[in-house]
């Protein structure tokens, strides 16, 4: 969400999630986008549409990103951007995106009183979020859980890079694997109390492949209602968007991610993201190595014990 006078905060997901009507036609035109892994992820960047899924417990996840959105209207972007994600309980992840970015209005007539007023650039409108897992995913039943994000308003408002007020997106949403397949899927509205913006609902769904190790492929479905002549989006849009993640260093802990999207109803629409993924942490249960020391330490703590004879080094 970006104007003249305000711009949402960065990101992936950041065009204030969206919602609208997705009929049969971008069902199908979503399917025909993947082709048809071992162990699938959560979603997320670099899409719109999000996941019930928290960080695990005790981990972390860091993004340096960029991303648009555009109108007629105008364009937005963020660049540079972070994002940083904490596991702090089990369940439970804490979320911080810090943007830098840019408004480009149009100054079109056709869109008065929209998508007027001088380009800007600086710190937009900061996100913090909490991500809670409701219902663990069984064979049968999906994983379902919430993402309320709170957008502060550290942009200045009157150059357009902040809304001037604290808002709201208030997100369920839900998760499945079968196989080699995800599925991602839900809805929200966005509350924005200021002048010039309305409140809209937002939701979409998306299907993911991982193709190999390296590389995991997605289309998504993404809508949202208007929202109002201060944002680029002043009117209903759905999109779909296709992009993935490759695999930079072993299978998890470092990824390029990308994705582009186009509008295939209402409002003329772009998005596009592109950033680095790291994640890290520590875990409760040892690995093997340190199985097998643990082991060869009793086998020989009882050989001594048996023979009589006194280990050193502490064994």
């Amino acid at each position: 969400m970006a104007s003249s006078q305000a711009q949402h905060s960065s990101g992936w997901r950041q065009s204030p999630i969206k919602s609208g009507r997705i009929g049969w036609t971008a069902l199908l035109l979503l399917l025909g986008c993947l082709c048809g892994g071992t162990k699938l992820w959560a979603q997320g960047p670099p899409f719109q549409v999000d996941d019930p899924v928290p960080v695990d417990f005790k981990h972390y996840e860091f993004y340096i990103f960029g991303s648009a959105d555009g109108t007629p209207a105008e364009t937005d972007y963020s660049f540079p951007a972070f994002e940083f994600n904490w596991g702090a309980v089990p369940r439970v992840q804490l979320h911080a995106i810090l943007p830098w970015g840019g408004i480009y209005p149009s100054n079109n007539p056709i869109y008065l009183p929209g998508g007027t007023g001088p380009s800007a650039t600086g710190l937009t409108d900061m996100e913090l979020g909490v991500k809670l897992a409701i219902i663990k995913e069984t064979k049968t039943i999906p994983q379902i859980g919430t993402f309320t994000m709170f957008e502060m308003p550290t942009g200045n408002y009157d150059k357009g890079l902040g809304v001037g007020k604290v808002w709201y997106r208030l997100p369920v949403w839900l998760q499945k694997n079968e196989g080699k397949w995800l599925f991602d899927g839900g809805a929200g509205v966005t509350v924005v109390p200021q002048t010039g913006y309305h409140n809209f609902p937002y939701g979409g769904f998306l299907l993911k492949r991982e193709m190999n190790k390296k590389l995991e492929l997605a289309a998504e479905v993404f809508s949202h209602g208007g929202e109002g002549f201060a944002a680029p989006q002043t009117q209903s849009s759905t999109m779909i968007d296709a992009g993935g993640y490759w695999h930079l260093k072993g299978e998890d802990t470092m990824q390029l991610l990308f994705a582009y999207g186009h509008s295939i109803a209402g409002q003329t629409e772009n998005y596009g993201y592109l950033g680095l993924y790291w994640t890290w942490g520590k875990n409760d249960k040892p690995d093997d190595k340190d199985k097998d020391s643990d082991e060869k330490k009793t086998s020989l703590l009882r050989n001594a014990m048996f023979s009589g004879h006194t280990l050193k080094n502490g064994f």
